[in-house]
């Protein structure tokens, strides 16, 4: 059996990692699909989708994410104080897709309902969980965004959607 070899990602002249090269390598590790909703300043609904998410502590009950200074609601969740994250289920890939895009409205043709801190809740997950803002931490050219559950649903026997290596993908 024949192993390719590891090899040195390329380097700036500063020793920089190229930034393509760190994506491919992380793409290597697959993750599940999450919608982050949020309402903006003005009250209007506003969400995105993010692969970003992990568990942090289960006493007290804390998740994390990551945003991209430069999407296009960052301003809405670097001020927001409730967000919500809806773990996708293999079946809502078209949504995933629509959340990524910028400049859509995203909400004009979606079901969802309010929760208690006015956050948009959609109806499908694999499991949804409603936080407060407990952190917020620079990242490079992202901001950590650290929430305590309020609330959480599961909806079991639903099959996770996946992404790896630039694509979705099913558990097999």
């Amino acid at each position: 059996m024949t192993q390719a070899l590891a090899r040195t990602p390329s380097r700036d002249s500063h020793g920089h990692i190229d930034p393509l090269e760190l994506r491919q390598a992380l793409g290597e590790f697959p993750t599940g699909v999450t919608l982050v909703t949020t309402v903006d300043p003005e009250g209007q609904p506003t969400g995105m989708t993010a692969s970003s998410f992990n568990s942090l502590s289960l006493s007290p009950a804390l998740v994390l994410w990551s945003i991209d200074k430069n999407t296009g609601c960052f301003e809405a969740f670097n001020h927001c104080e409730y967000f919500a994250i809806h773990t996708l289920t293999a079946e809502q890939q078209a949504l995933s897709s629509l959340f990524a895009k910028r400049g859509v409205d995203k909400f004009s043709s979606l079901e969802y309902r309010e929760g208690d801190a006015g956050t948009p809740l959609l109806e499908e997950f694999c499991a949804r969980f409603e936080c407060q803002i407990e952190h917020r931490y620079d990242g490079g050219d992202h901001v950590i965004l650290v929430g305590r559950v309020l609330k959480l649903e599961q909806q079991q026997d639903r099959a996770p959607l996946v992404f790896h290596r630039g694509r979705y993908a099913q558990i097999s």
